[in-house]
């Protein structure tokens, strides 16, 4: 009896019914802590649109970019939608967001480094000091702030801020100041380079007749049709958009020193054997020949300016990737060394 006394004497002290009626966690449990994950929150008038959110969402369907309709304002504004049956709450997008301040917010976000840029890309983005001229187009056309900076009279892409847009590298009007590198499969870009540079060679090397009576300041051109190596290219590195690419970089850069020899002129006076630095020219006794070995020899012109009897000529070759009637082609200039004016 005495129990169910002390019971009914709990249940009416005041300071149980407040507390009954008033019941609350600790404050530490009830708070949010920073590194809870919500549903992304959108604000969107932020939004560049630059799409990288929707890149690096690990789940399916659970992020889109809209666009609002035009109206009398102008273009109306795009920005990215979560689907909630969907979303996973990784927060990837918010981390990726390059706008300040974020156009999406759902939590603690990770420190992102420049070696871990979780923004898919074939490319990263670089400058070249040498050829770039610091007009700041490519600063100017850069939707990110902070992503291409100038320091010490230098202009640089910041690589943790970089979303891989490309509009830099459109912008820019110096043909390989700004430059997109692939960044994977770099055995095989070299792989494809190496098959350019030897089958143009071997190409050029056929024409050493039209070569020889090329007369001197004259140009001879050639066309080198794509197709003849892009099957074996693709076989090296099944991508089309970057094997051409990788090409048409290599074909603008290349230049390709050509030696031609013509037996008939040599007196064998032995003077380019001794000044060969690789031993590709010998003398043959028994045949009295002078022979140059083509594998060998490093095209230093050494013997070109040797030579007193016009044995040698020494030609640079360029080449251009284009688009000739309706084929891919690369075209080839070739003349003589300006050492042949000297």
């Amino acid at each position: 009896m005495s129990s169910v006394i002390w019971y009914l004497y709990e249940f009416a002290r005041k300071t149980f019914v407040e507390g009954f009626t008033n019941a609350k966690s600790k404050h530490d449990i009830v708070e949010t802590p920073d590194r809870f994950r919500d549903f992304p929150e959108v604000i969107k008038e932020y939004c560049i649109a630059c799409g990288a959110c929707t890149q690096s969402c690990p789940s399916p369907n659970a992020i889109k970019l809209v666009r609002e309709a035009d109206n009398d304002d102008g273009e109306g504004i795009t920005y990215p939608v979560i689907n909630k049956g969907a979303c996973i709450r990784c927060g990837f997008c918010a981390e990726v967001c390059p706008t300040d301040p974020k156009t999406l917010l759902c939590g603690e976000n990770h420190l992102i480094r420049e070696e871990f840029n979780i923004i898919p890309s074939k490319r990263q983005y670089t400058i070249d000091d040498f050829l770039c001229i610091k007009c700041k187009k490519c600063m100017k056309s850069c939707p990110v702030e902070g992503a291409i900076i100038e320091k010490d009279n230098k202009i640089a892409v910041d690589q943790a801020k970089c979303i891989s847009c490309g509009n830099c590298l459109e912008s820019c009007p110096v043909k390989g100041a700004m430059k997109g590198v692939f960044i994977d499969n770099l055995e095989d870009q070299k792989a494809i380079i190496r098959l350019v540079v030897n089958t143009l060679e071997k190409f050029i090397e056929s024409k050493e007749d039209e070569l020889q009576e090329l007369p001197p300041e004259k140009i001879l051109k050639l066309q080198f049709p794509l197709s003849e190596i892009w099957d074996k290219a693709l076989e090296i590195l099944p991508d089309e958009e970057v094997a051409l690419e990788i090409i048409e970089n290599a074909t603008d850069r290349l230049k390709i020193r050509i030696i031609t020899w013509d037996e008939s002129k040599c007196k064998k006076c032995h003077l380019c054997i001794d000044e060969c630095p690789t031993g590709a020219i010998t003398y043959n006794s028994e045949k009295n020949e002078v022979k140059r070995d083509s594998k060998k020899c490093l095209r230093c012109s050494n013997c070109y300016q040797t030579c007193p009897f016009c044995v040698v000529r020494y030609f640079i070759a360029k080449f251009l990737l284009d688009e000739v009637n309706g084929e891919k082609v690369i075209l080839i200039t070739l003349n003589e060394s300006q050492l042949a004016n000297r």
